[in-house]
């Protein structure tokens, strides 16, 4: 990937440089890594097909972010003034597929294993609600009704 900022630093260093006061925009093609080697970087990912895909995320020197293919990524330094660095790398389809399958798979069947759990504790809030009202279900049978209760003639 061939994409520089207009104001990157002409040191030696490898990777990326964003200067100060500016963004850059990446659309990858492929799945990839986003690994930033200096500064502190403000990183705006639209996931188009996610719901919810739009995200901020604040990544610092030595962290790194998965990109999904097909993300719309626009990065700036965190603070005005200072600049940042980073690596961007292709991962390969063994490790980009685990994050599709943690995507797809696992995080909807953990929604769904919590949504179960909420609906279990709120079925036996109402069971433990309805049990507590046995008492005035059952009226007439053994106990003796005050006169608010009963329905004289």
């Amino acid at each position: 990937m061939e994409t520089r900022s207009e104001s990157a630093s002409t040191s030696q260093r490898p990777g990326f440089a964003v200067g100060a006061h500016r963004a850059i925009s990446l659309r990858p093609a492929e799945d990839s890594r986003l690994l930033i080697t200096a500064g502190r970087a403000w990183v705006t990912l639209n996931l188009p097909h996610q719901p919810d895909g739009l995200g901020d995320h604040r990544v610092c020197a030595g962290e790194s972010l998965l990109v999904s293919a097909g993300a719309h990524l626009v990065m700036e330094p965190w603070a005005r003034g200072d600049a940042l660095r980073f690596d961007w790398s292709v991962l390969p389809q063994a490790e980009a597929r685990p994050q599709r399958f943690s995507r797809d798979v696992v995080k909807p069947s953990r929604e769904l294993a919590l949504a179960l759990g909420q609906a279990a504790l709120a079925f036996g809030r109402l069971l433990r609600g309805v049990l507590g009202y046995t008492e005035f279900l059952v009226a007439g049978r053994g106990r003796v009704l005050s006169r608010f209760e009963s329905n004289p003639p």
